[in-house]
């Protein structure tokens, strides 16, 4: 069974790769499916991915992202163009109120297309050995397993920890209501409990899962993230700072500590200077924080950066800081490390475990930015033991979470749900 090539189907409810690691995961692994013999299929929410030209089919489900336009407050945006009434349609008339009413409605709607798309293609005679859903565990994700076929669903980390960082930022009990409201927990972990296999990215993360979700330790596949280590690497053509901290993260999300680390530079020397990649907006709590604490001239807010300019990035940087209160895996820890630049970590989530199999840094407990400037400020003074982090994370980042190795462990998980689940239906084989 290991060996035999699979029909697969991704069902993603957002799949940009610039819009957060959802759309990294679904394009990275289905290519290197791809590439070891199995046949992917794609149904797949806006904003919508990259060319997939591995892909046997991508099918672009519609969605008009109400909630989005909501939250923009973009009212004349909220009527399809150029077919207004399309707002009465069913699902589009459910995600308008629902966003009106504060809920999050795109994991719900999109599960219901996706099984509506599958089930169409089911009927005209297309056959799945298995579907792999990314994130969205909508009730529309049991439909699709009820057409016959075994579901397997990847959980970066459960939507429970969001909702945990999002009561921190509340200020009022009007925005608790509002967060109690707008995560959809109580569906995810319906479906997490009832799909044949949940993936995951870390112990920690799995424990979350199990501990929020109430999914069965047995049920929970733990396969690393990958990194594009082909992207994702040194190159010596490009000169180092001496001085230079590197930090990706969004700091209106509490869960990346940014503030901590913000009140960390102001603790270093002058010519210490931090680049955050994150929304370059007047309002970036990052900007108002270094100005209370007088060291903004030594912020600068680079944006959302294209994967060229990050990897750029990456490599000037002196070293990498994630100063992170939870990480289900910590992706830009691992691809520092595959650029052979060294990270300062805080000891938070899935971070020492990926610190750990790298060894390209350094853990410093989390909500502590006089610990978290001490650990940057060792490292700014060491120009050898940088070096030496640098070198010894890239070659272990490449051993473990290289691309090619995590889809063969995905694939072997593949196979052992398809074997379980036609041992359990063989009227269905």
């Amino acid at each position: 069974m290991a060996g035999r090539p699979l029909r697969v189907c991704f069902v993603a409810y957002r799949g940009n790769m610039r819009c957060g690691g959802q759309g990294v995961y679904l394009w990275h692994l289905a290519r290197q499916l791809c590439a070891l013999g199995h046949r992917v299929d794609v149904l797949v929410g806006p904003p919508y991915p990259d060319p997939m030209p591995f892909a046997h089919r991508v099918e672009e489900l519609p969605n008009q992202q109400f909630w989005a336009k909501w939250f923009a407050r973009d009212r004349r945006a909220l009527l399809p163009h150029p077919s207004p009434l399309r707002v009465f349609e069913p699902l589009n008339f459910y995600e308008l109120c629902a966003s009106y009413l504060g809920f999050l409605p795109e994991p719900f709607a999109f599960s219901l297309r996706a099984f509506g798309a599958l089930a169409h293609h089911v009927r005209r005679g297309d056959r799945y050995d298995l579907v792999h859903d990314v994130q969205c565990l909508g009730y529309g994700i049991l439909g699709i397993r009820a057409l016959g076929v075994p579901v397997v669903t990847t959980v970066h980390h459960p939507l429970s920890v969001d909702r945990r960082a999002s009561f921190v930022r509340d200020r009022s009990f009007r925005d608790a209501i509002g967060t109690m409201t707008f995560y959809p927990i109580g569906m995810q972990s319906w479906v997490a409990r009832r799909v044949d296999r949940v993936f995951t990215s870390s112990a920690a993360s799995a424990r979350q899962i199990a501990d929020d979700f109430g999914v069965p330790g047995d049920r929970i596949a733990m396969v690393a993230n990958g990194v594009a280590t082909d992207v994702y690497r040194p190159d010596p053509s490009v000169e180092r700072s001496d001085a230079e901290i590197l930090c990706v993260g969004r700091a209106s999300d509490p869960n990346k500590g940014i503030g901590t680390l913000i009140e960390a530079l102001a603790l270093l020397p002058k010519r210490a200077r931090l680049t955050l990649v994150d929304d370059d907006h007047p309002d970036n709590p990052a900007r108002k924080r270094a100005a209370e604490l007088g060291c903004a001239d030594r912020l600068h807010i680079a944006g959302r950066v294209p994967t060229d300019a990050l990897v750029h990035l990456y490599r000037r940087a002196t070293l990498v800081a994630v100063p992170s209160r939870y990480e289900g895996f910590g992706l830009p820890a691992a691809e520092a490390m595959a650029c052979g630049t060294p990270v300062v970590a805080t000891a938070a989530g899935a971070l020492p475990e990926v610190v750990g199999v790298g060894g390209g840094g350094v853990l410093v407990p989390p909500d502590r930015p006089e610990a978290l400037a001490k650990g940057i400020a060792t490292l700014l003074e060491q120009p050898e033991a940088r070096a030496e982090l640098g070198a010894r994370g890239r070659d272990r980042v490449v051993a473990a979470y290289a691309w090619p190795r995590v889809a063969e462990a995905t694939a072997a998980v593949y196979a052992d749900v398809v074997e379980e689940f036609r041992r359990a239906h063989p009227s269905r084989g």
